[in-house]
């Protein structure tokens, strides 16, 4: 008689996970399926597991987001159906409906979609999150704009009046796109407003990408029912507007944090995504190399000093401070910080929102710290003299003090602090350590590809010990929509301010000698940092030089 061959072999077997890995999540899944478990804690990708099962049931796999559906299909099973128990409806034979599930072995399903529907039911293999996005895009969002395009003749005044109303065509249409932005990973979602259209784009692992081209008689209305939700006015689009919106998204507390600007085709609104359900939780889940995790927690533990996360906008360094803070909260601290804007708000931590217009600068919040009895500051990005000022000030009276800064590496945030009227001793006395970092795209577990290097990279990796790694690219697949990237990791230089470099700072503060020492120290750059992480095959090559601007 057959015998199916268990999950966890055929996941060994295809060098999915190890034996170790197989024994941990049996020893540890509990109730939960094993599959689900490996999935859950990051062993696995759900392509991965898809693949096993298609290889263990023998039922096949569909990518729904090359699969056209038609508008007839969808109607053959009820939205609350397809989404209580993951299901899409593929196509029609005659008498049978083949239908994508999550579960193709979940018999009551089944039997509800056969009883729904009048057919015989024939089950193909798809992820969850491919399920999940198929669904709101077909049975939510495309349902919606339509509804949304037919009653679009309303004028942009009764939106207001319609507030409290949840379940009008407009409501529903922007509250799914603010689904389908989420659900996709995007971190920002921008309406543009174009001379003969409307469009809207998603970023997603930081790259801006056109998701839906809606009419342009659409946009005026759309703009209302944004402003209202983050209660900005609405008669207002001469100048621009700031708001925030909080709500939920599948059960998630998502937090938006809104922008208007006006432009020659009609105001342009930018919202960032702030996902409360996903933030980092701890310093071990930032992605830093055991050498660099030592080093920032060593800073971390000081009883005082000024501990630097230092990048670009949208480089990390909130989602770094965030995990520090986390990882510092405890009873018997008082953490307060002074923000703009409140990205998170964390439970057991005192956080200020800056409001200039009443004249609450960081300076301003960071006096009346002071009279607070904090033992630990978090400043949300160092601007100025005063600001500064008042950090060094804090720090040398026995505070730990986070703080942010724009600049291009560790070393260059001493020399910034100097600029801006800092004595040199003061920086000597006051800095624990700088962290710069940047984000650059994963490779896509799904497609990723082993690559071999030719000799004049073979001489590059070679000369940090690094030729003999797994060097990994992708080659697109429907998981990663073709681009072979999915998801996103920081590379970071970590930088204590050791006796040498405090010595170095107080005499010449020349970066070309600190430079000098980190390289006789070992410590490592962004760009070596990169390069680890490219013999791991968690990157590219190509990433790593345009996020450390190396050619």
């Amino acid at each position: 008689m057959f015998q199916r061959k268990r999950i966890g072999d055929i996941l060994v077997d295809a060098g999915a996970i190890s034996e170790q890995q197989l024994e941990d999540a049996l020893a540890n899944k509990g109730a939960a399926r094993l599959g689900d478990y490996l999935t859950t804690e990051g062993i696995l990708t759900e392509q991965q597991l898809v693949q096993a099962l298609e290889i263990q049931l023998g039922i096949p796999q569909v990518h729904l987001k090359q699969y056209p559906i038609k508008d007839d299909i969808i109607k053959l099973i009820p939205k609350e159906l397809a989404k209580q128990i993951y299901a899409m409806p593929l196509d029609r034979e005659r008498n049978r409906l083949f239908v994508a599930m999550a579960d193709p072995m979940d018999y009551f399903a089944i039997e509800e979609l056969r009883l729904a529907t009048g057919l015989q039911i024939e089950p193909r293999l798809a992820t969850v999150s491919d399920l999940r996005q198929t669904i709101s895009k077909y049975y939510d969002l495309q349902q919606s704009m339509e509804a949304a395009m037919d009653e679009v003749d309303f004028e942009v005044t009764d939106v207001e009046e319609e507030e409290e109303e949840e379940d009008t065509p407009m409501i529903r249409l922007v509250n799914q796109i603010l689904a389908d932005a989420v659900t996709q990973g995007a971190s920002d979602i921008h309406f543009d407003s174009q001379e003969h259209e409307y469009r809207i784009r998603y970023r997603v692992d930081g790259v801006l990408r056109t998701e839906r081209v809606l009419p342009k008689h659409m946009q005026n209305v759309i703009i209302a029912r944004i402003k209202v939700m983050g209660k900005l006015n609405i008669t207002e689009n001469r100048i621009p507007q700031d708001g925030r919106i909080k709500t939920k998204v599948n059960g998630r507390p998502i937090d938006l944090r809104l922008s208007t600007l006006p432009t020659v085709f009609g105001e342009k609104i930018v919202m960032r995504i702030l996902d409360m359900g996903s933030t980092l939780n701890s310093v071990e889940k930032l992605g830093m190399s055991d050498v660099h995790l030592a080093r920032f927690k060593k800073m971390l533990a000081a009883p005082n000093g000024i501990v630097l996360v230092t990048g670009p906008t949208g480089s990390g360094k909130s989602s770094t401070l965030y995990a520090a803070l986390n990882s510092l909260n405890t009873e018997d601290v008082n953490i307060i910080t002074v923000e703009d804007p409140v990205e998170y708000q964390l439970a057991g931590i005192n956080q200020i929102q800056v409001k200039e217009d009443v004249g609450l600068t960081f300076a301003a919040g960071l006096r009346s710290i002071l009279r607070q009895d904090p033992d630990i500051v978090m400043i949300g990005e160092i601007r100025d003299l005063e600001t500064a000022e008042i950090a060094v000030r804090t720090s040398l009276t026995g505070h730990l003090v986070l703080s942010t800064l724009h600049t291009n590496s560790a070393v260059e945030s001493v020399t910034r602090l100097h600029d801006m009227g800092i004595e040199p001793f003061l920086l000597a006395s006051s800095l624990n350590g700088i962290i710069a970092q940047r984000l650059v795209r994963r490779v896509c577990k799904d497609c990723a590809e082993p690559i071999e290097l030719d000799a004049e990279m073979r001489d590059v990796f070679a000369r940090y010990g690094l030729e003999n790694g797994t060097f990994m690219e992708g080659k697109g697949c429907p998981s990663c929509n073709g681009t072979g990237y999915k998801g996103r990791l920081a590379v970071h230089e970590v930088l204590p301010i050791t006796e040498p470099i405090r010595r170095i700072m107080m005499t010449t503060m020349n970066i070309g000698e600190i430079r000098d020492y980190m390289e006789e120290a070992g410590i490592s750059t962004m760009y070596v940092d990169g390069l680890e992480k490219i013999s791991k095959g968690m990157t590219t090559l190509e990433e790593v030089l345009r996020a450390t601007n190396l050619e």
